[in-house]
């Protein structure tokens, strides 16, 4: 059954509101918890599918994992005292399961299968098997995507250039180089998210120490479990972030979200547009959160982003395309390739959603052309997910933006739940009525 989405909201968003966990911190914090010795409290934890995904597959693999709604307790093993897993593995949805998990089992002696669904079976897993292999170990890809066999080997130390700018790639051979024969460096040639950096040192200080695009990994580390509170995740704020930017007459304030460097990107575009998103109340506790503080504006300037923005923006990029619609002109988006290799083609998707909405959109090799001086005109129209949470979400905030006569509606919106099954009862929350 199709979900009729909200438009026509009036008197603007208005409120405040705490974003669930990151997801992104969420996934790495069971992971490393797991690998660790001792107990790991987990405060703040998000409970959608994707990290349901991970939870289950360390529970697979041996580790007691506790979870009392958003507090999780993980018993932490040990990297090397992981169990061998009987039955395929099925990571449904996720690649970040997927990828991290793939660098941990890459160094244990015995034979892992994963599987996961049409989605994510069409993503591009060579990019985390090959260094992979290079280290030692003995993966088996299928037309280089899922399913993949992981034949674990004692691993040695690797020099390895990264070829795309990629926190899961990343991930991935820092988790396996934790289990090498000695120290290995990572040539990263943009930057971007480190939440793996940041975790693994507070569960032992200086085993990564990152200089300019390089990263050292110490291998070896005496992990010991921590506690820990996820902060609300920055892309899951973003679609707050934007309807408050679009909506007229909105104010809101989105309590405790992280604002990692790495994540910041969505925030610095809308800036640079003329939005106001302000920054209150900044802290670091490992992450740094601050609770951010929007109001809507009347225009924006077009924007013109280039390959170097993407990193620090990529989950965030159909809502950029969003604003570029609303914009005062013609707006490029430019080097965001990888979009393509998403839940979805996300390039190929945006294009022709937004395209039932009447938005101006040319998908270009490497992104869009999107004028948003044109009028939208929709009455009836039936939206659609593609069962990608994050283009759920983002037509949901568009259609928020259509008058109130139209009747829309949006198919595969069970999708959301991979990322923020709460979304649309947050939203309801910051509607005035």
């Amino acid at each position: 059954m199709m979900k009729k989405l909200i438009t026509g909201i009036k008197n603007g968003l208005h409120g405040k509101l705490t974003i669930p966990g990151d997801k992104s911190i969420s996934h790495r914090a069971i992971m490393i918890g797991a690998i660790s010795n001792g107990i790991t409290e987990i405060k703040h934890f998000l409970l959608s599918d994707d990290c349901l995904t991970t939870v289950h597959a360390f529970q697979d693999l041996g580790v007691d994992i506790e979870c009392h709604h958003n507090e999780v307790i993980v018993h932490g093993r040990g990297i090397d005292n992981l169990k061998p897993v009987k039955h395929t593995m099925n990571m449904g949805n996720s690649g970040t399961t997927t990828r991290l998990l793939s660098g941990i089992l890459a160094s244990l002696p015995f034979q892992t299968k994963l599987i996961g669904d049409q989605s994510l079976s069409k993503r591009p897993m060579k990019r985390i098997s090959e260094p992979l292999n290079q280290m030692g170990a003995e993966i088996h890809l299928t037309n280089g995507h899922l399913p993949m066999t992981i034949n674990g080997k004692k691993l040695h130390a690797i020099h390895y250039r990264l070829p795309v700018a990629s926190a899961q790639v990343k991930s991935s051979i820092i988790l396996a180089a934790l289990n090498a024969d000695a120290d290995s460096v990572i040539d990263e040639p943009q930057s971007t998210r480190d939440h793996t950096e940041r975790m693994l040192n507070q569960f032992s200080p200086q085993t990564i120490i990152t200089g300019w695009h390089q990263i050292f990994i110490k291998h070896e580390p005496k992990l010991i479990g921590q506690n820990l509170t996820i902060p609300g995740d920055m892309s899951s704020a973003a679609f707050f972030i934007v309807a408050a930017t679009l909506i007229p007459d909105s104010h809101i304030i989105l309590k405790s979200v992280g604002i990692n460097p790495g994540r910041l990107g969505l925030v610095h575009i809308i800036q640079r547009m003329g939005g106001h998103v302000e920054l209150k109340h900044p802290s670091n506790p490992n992450e740094p959160i601050a609770d951010l503080e929007i109001e809507s504006v009347e225009h924006l300037k077009p924007i013109h982003v280039q390959h170097n923005d993407i990193p620090s923006m990529i989950d965030e990029l159909p809502l950029v395309a969003l604003l570029a619609a609303k914009a005062d002109g013609i707006s490029t988006i430019h080097g965001a390739e990888e979009l393509r290799f998403k839940e979805t083609d996300r390039i190929k998707t945006i294009v022709s959603e937004f395209q039932k909405l009447g938005i101006d959109i040319e998908e270009l090799k490497d992104g869009f052309k999107i004028d948003g001086k044109k009028l939208w005109h929709v009455k009836n129209l039936n939206l659609d997910s593609h069962q990608d949470h994050r283009i759920g979400m983002t037509l949901a905030i568009a259609a928020g933006l259509l008058p109130k006569t139209a009747n829309v509606k949006l198919n595969h919106e069970k999708s959301i739940d991979i990322s923020y099954p709460e979304f649309f009862n947050d939203l309801n929350r910051l509607i005035t009525k």
